[in-house]
C-alpha cells in the first residue's frame, strides 16, 4: 500500500483525494461459481486522488496483496464482434503504419494472448512473439514455435532473445508504481543485450472518465489512471523517448508510442519529464460534486424500470461489476448481467452475486430492457436483440450521460 499521499509519478505532496468508497470488490473478472462466493469476495477501499502537480490520479488505499491474478481471471473482451474489430484495426495500425514486421514482440500482460495470437498469424507480418501473463490458458507454443506463452508475471526473466517491439496493453493502470514498472521493463532490455526497441503502450483515460462523470469507471484493479500528459510524463521518467500520445475507442483509451534506446536512454527525474495537470484537477472537483446525484439518479432509473418489467444489466465486465455494486448491491433491481463471453455465462457477478447469463435468454427470463454502459457496444447489442426477434429494449446510460451534459 502507498504510504503517505504524494504523487507515485512526481512525488509532489500536492495531492486531493477526490473519490472515496468502502468495500468495493478487489477483482472485476473473476469466474465465480456460486451466488455466495461472489458476494464473499475479497473487497477493499477505493481512495482516489488527483496529483495537482502532473494530473495523475491514483489509489492511495490499493493493496496489490489483495489480488489474485491466475486462471479464474478473464477480462477476455474479444468475444463481442465490435471490439474484436477494434482489435483487428489496432493491429493492421502495428503492421502496416508502424511497419511492426518481422520483429520479435513481448507483450507484457498479454491475457488470454488474443492481440498477440493476431500479430503473429499475420501472414504477411513474419513476427515472432513471447507473451507473459498469470492468467492465460493454452497451449505454451503456436505457430511452429513463432509464438510462446509464459504463466507468470514479466519481471525481465525468461527473455532469451532482445526484442525489438514491447506491447503492453491494459496493464499499467493495474500496477501502483508505473515509473518502477516501466523501469522494470527498460532493464529487462537491456539485459537481453537489446540496443534499440518500439514500444506501444494501451491505458484509459482518466480524463475521458471525469470529463464524461462515468462513475462506473473506477474500479480496484485500476489503481493508476492517465491523462496524455501525465502517461507521457512517466515514461520520460522511466527513460523513454515518447513519440506520440494519442485518443481510440471513442476516445477512452489513450494509445502511447515510445522508443528506448541504449545508448542515449534518458534518465527518470531529467528536464522535460515534467507535466502540468491541466484540467485533471478540475475535472476531479466536478466529478465530486456530480457523483451522488448520479448515483441517486441511476437507482432511481434502475428502480422505476423495475417497477414496469424485469431488467438486465449488458456487461459484466469491470463497469457492470461496479454499476450493479453502486446501484443494486442486494441484487433487487436487477435480475441478471448478460455476457458475450462464454467462459462468464452460468457464473455470478462479482460481489453482487447476479446471475450472469447469454443474451439468448434474455426473453426466457421475461426481462424488458437491458442497461448498456459503454455506447461502443450499443449498435451491437441492439443488432443481436433485433436478430433475434427480442422484445428487449437496449438503453444506452452513455447517450442519457451526453444529453444531460447538453442541456
Amino acid at each position: 500500500m502507498l504510504t503517505g499521499a504524494a504523487c507515485p509519478v512526481c512525488h509532489t505532496a500536492s495531492t486531493v483525494e477526490f473519490l472515496h468508497r468502502e468495500n468495493v470488490p478487489v477483482h472485476q473478472h473473476s469466474l465465480l461459481s456460486s451466488r455466495q462466493a461472489a458476494r464473499s469476495l475479497t473487497r477493499g477501499v477505493l481512495g482516489m486522488r488527483v496529483c495537482e502537480g502532473c494530473g495523475f490520479v491514483f489509489n492511495s488505499q490499493f493493496d496489490p496483496t489483495l489480488l489474485d491474478y491466475g486462471a479464474a481471471y478473464d477480462n477476455t473482451q474479444s468475444c463481442s464482434p465490435a471490439f474484436d474489430r477494434y482489435l483487428d484495426e489496432t493491429v493492421r495500425h502495428l503492421i502496416h503504419e508502424r511497419d511492426v514486421q518481422g520483429s520479435r514482440i513481448v507483450e507484457v500482460g498479454c491475457g488470454k494472448g488474443t492481440f498477440l495470437r493476431k500479430l503473429v498469424a499475420d501472414p504477411t507480418a513474419d513476427n515472432r512473439g513471447v507473451g507473459f501473463d498469470p492468467s492465460y490458458l493454452g497451449a505454451e507454443n503456436e505457430f511452429d514455435g513463432r509464438l510462446q506463452f509464459i504463466t507468470r508475471f514479466f519481471d525481465g526473466a525468461g527473455l532469451t532473445l532482445a526484442p525489438n517491439v514491447v506491447l503492453c496493453r491494459h496493464v499499467i493502470e493495474h500496477v501502483e508504481r508505473p515509473v518502477e514498472f516501466l523501469q522494470t521493463i527498460a532493464a529487462a532490455l537491456r539485459a537481453t543485450g537489446s540496443t534499440s526497441a518500439r514500444v506501444f503502450f494501451e491505458t484509459p483515460c482518466i480524463e475521458w472518465i471525469l470529463r464524461n462523470q462515468v462513475v462506473w469507471d473506477f474500479f480496484y484493479e485500476h489503481c493508476s489512471l492517465f491523462s496524455a500528459a501525465s502517461l507521457a510524463a512517466t515514461f520520460r521518467r522511466a527513460g523513454f523517448d515518447v513519440r506520440q500520445v494519442t485518443h481510440l475507442f471513442g476516445g477512452q483509451y489513450l494509445w502511447l508510442e515510445a522508443n528506448w534506446t541504449r545508448d542515449v536512454q534518458q534518465q527518470a527525474g531529467t528536464a522535460g519529464s515534467a507535466a502540468e495537470p491541466g484540467l485533471v484537477p478540475e475535472l476531479a472537483a466536478q466529478f465530486v460534486a456530480a457523483e451522488s446525484a448520479q448515483l441517486a439518479a441511476w437507482t432511481e432509473q434502475a428502480g422505476r424500470l423495475r417497477r414496469q418489467g424485469r431488467v438486465a444489466l449488458w456487461g459484466g465486465g469491470a463497469k457492470g461489476v461496479t454499476f450493479a455494486n453502486l446501484v443494486d448491491p442486494a441484487a433487487e433491481l436487477i435480475s441478471a448481467v448478460v455476457d458475450v463471453n462464454p467462459q462468464k455465462q452460468g457464473k455470478f457477478l462479482p460481489g453482487t452475486g447476479h446471475p450472469l447469463i447469454a443474451p439468448a435468454e434474455l426473453d426466457s427470463l421475461g426481462i424488458s430492457s437491458a442497461l448498456v454502459l459503454n455506447s461502443n457496444y450499443i449498435n451491437e447489442i441492439r443488432a443481436t436483440l433485433c436478430q433475434a426477434g427480442s422484445s428487449v429494449t437496449a438503453i444506452d446510460l452513455m447517450a442519457q450521460i451526453e444529453c444531460q451534459s447538453l442541456s
